[in-house]
């Protein structure tokens, strides 16, 4: 599947490119040549069965995993890799590190420091990573956590916060550093059903201020009303795309129908 041609189109480059990526583990090749652009401002879904290489894209978009083959470009330049002297070469680990920066991840678990309050979980890679004062990143923390309906929590321990509180602070951590790009991965996954609504309202809440987002997510609710784009995944492969009016309307692929049918009711 070829990336989409709104950048063709319009003779603009994406922010994010994806070409013909490949990874495995061992013997198990679990993306498979995966390409596709995300524009600028786009909410992209992915969607697909477990196992199907969804996280494990993401994951190589944030470097938290090295894939074999293709390339991955960020604002037009590649992301972990170099190419010297016909070789393939990994980059030093202060530029990953920057390049990391530039790319927010929001997990299925909160990842949160347990010693540490909701503000100073947000300030923290505010100060150590952009290396802004503590003032101007207690401000900036504020600001983010009073944006996700968290600013009576500011002070609390994660213990003190229900798993969606702890999820909007990780949130709030993201994209406080103001990244080009948010990865969300099944952010709700861990949450009680009562509290998926509050996550997901402040996602659609960043997706209506224009935030670049890449999402997988099995709530094919939230995907249908915010996604711009879908992508559906299957074996390491991109099966079909498309925006998710057309795509869960008039699914063209046997998988992606057999796929869909697994959430009966939801395109009524």
């Amino acid at each position: 599947m070829k990336p989409n041609a709104t950048s063709a189109a319009t003779g603009a480059m994406p922010l994010l490119r994806a070409v013909d990526v490949h990874k495995s583990y061992d013997r198990l090749e679990v993306l498979k040549g995966i390409s596709m652009d995300v524009e600028q401002g786009e909410v992209l879904a992915l969607i697909g069965a477990s196992g199907s290489g969804k996280t494990t894209f993401l994951r190589c978009i944030n470097l938290l995993e090295e894939f074999q083959q293709g390339e991955i470009d960020l604002d037009g330049e590649p992301i972990g890799y170099r190419m010297t002297g016909g070789r393939r070469r990994k980059i030093p680990e202060a530029a990953l590190s920057a390049q990391r920066a530039r790319i927010g991840m929001v997990f299925q678990s909160f990842n949160l420091f347990p010693h540490m309050t909701a503000e100073q979980n947000v300030m923290l890679g505010l100060t150590k990573v952009r290396g802004k004062p503590a003032a101007e990143a207690r401000d900036i923390a504020r600001h983010w956590l009073e944006r996700v309906g968290l600013a009576e929590r500011r002070g609390h321990y994660p213990f003190q916060l229900s798993g969606g509180q702890q999820q909007r602070v990780a949130i709030a951590r993201a994209v406080a550093m103001e990244p080009r790009l948010v990865l969300f991965d099944e952010v709700t996954s861990a949450l009680d059903p009562e509290l998926v609504a509050e996550v997901l309202g402040v996602m659609q809440d960043l997706a209506r201020s224009g935030m670049t987002m890449i999402v997988v997510s099995h709530e094919m609710l939230f995907v249908r009303e915010v996604a711009s784009r879908v992508v559906f995944m299957d074996g390491g492969h991109v099966v079909a795309q498309g925006p998710p009016q057309e795509l869960f309307r008039d699914p063209e692929s046997e998988r992606l129908r057999s796929f869909l049918g697994r959430f009966h009711g939801v395109f009524s």
